[in-house]
């Protein structure tokens, strides 16, 4: 058996196409959309993320606006920014890109964002709409994981999942949106202090590995058939490698890799998130 690929790439370029549609229309009426970026330093893979999202806002038809502070910027500084967005009406959702220099206080900052121009959905409000099913901004990888399983018409009701990590970007997210009412999934989440591991993948329809450790999900983890997501990434030797180690294509009948898979559409799902916003209002 060799894994169907889920093509990340493929599956947001048509979503994107979508998005464009629903921008102009939005146009049509008289709105206006514009991302906004904050920045803080010079992390070279945050930079490349970046600048990838204002193609991706260019090629939709969307506004960009980027403010970049240097590594040592302060709280003050960084706030600052924030609230300059939250009250610049040419901005209609903004984010603050992650990680953040280990001297600020990402949380208080995260907590400073407007809910309503939070199209990252890292804000406590919007955690707080998710966990209660209120209508509110989605994180935007737990989303794009559902919006790529969906499509590739991967059955999620009643399915059992495996989420391993417990991140607050990622694993505590997809649990919620994977068993809300209308998906239905029934979720198992793990993490380093889980006792085996291996008794929970090996027996999941889907596993989805959010760790950051190489390779860490190895062939004999996964049930044959079984869908797998790879959401984590570190760079080994300058290179990105994923969680789940090439021979878990062998055994699996989808597989999302990394990268190529959950990336494309966690920035596809950035811009829904800020067209949703502008259709609500």
């Amino acid at each position: 058996m060799t894994a169907i690929r889920l093509d990340g790439k493929l599956t947001a370029a048509a979503i994107k196409q979508e998005l464009t549609t629903r921008v102009a229309e939005l146009k049509a009426q008289g709105a206006h959309l514009g991302l906004g970026t904050i920045v803080v330093g010079d992390d070279p893979a945050s930079a490349i993320y970046v600048a990838g999202k204002h193609r991706d806002c260019a090629e939709v038809g969307i506004d960009s606006i980027q403010v970049q502070l240097s590594a040592d910027a302060t709280q003050a500084e960084v706030a600052a920014q924030i609230a300059r967005l939250n009250a610049d009406m040419a901005c209609t959702g903004f984010i603050v890109q992650l990680p953040l220099p280990g001297h600020l206080d990402a949380d208080a900052l995260l907590a400073s964002i407007d809910p309503d121009k939070d199209v990252d959905g890292l804000t406590p409000v919007n955690f707080g709409r998710l966990m209660s099913g209120a209508q509110g901004v989605r994180p935007c990888t737990p989303r794009g994981i559902v919006e790529l399983l969906t499509r590739y018409d991967v059955p999620l009701r009643g399915a059992d999942v495996c989420i391993v990590g417990r991140g607050l970007t990622v694993g505590r997210p997809l649990a919620v949106l994977l068993s809300a009412h209308g998906v239905d999934a029934t979720v198992t989440q793990c993490h380093s202090a889980t006792k085996d591991l291996i008794a929970h993948t090996r027996v999941a329809d889907i596993v989805v590995v959010a760790t950051g450790r190489p390779h860490m999900l190895q062939a004999d983890m996964v049930k044959p058939g079984a869908v797998v997501i790879d959401v984590g990434v570190t760079r080994v030797d300058g290179k990105p490698v994923g969680d789940v180690a090439p021979e878990v294509g062998e055994v699996a009948s989808f597989l999302a890799p990394n990268p190529g898979g959950v990336g494309p559409m966690t920035r596809a799902m950035l811009l829904a998130n800020l067209v949703d916003l502008a259709e609500r209002a």
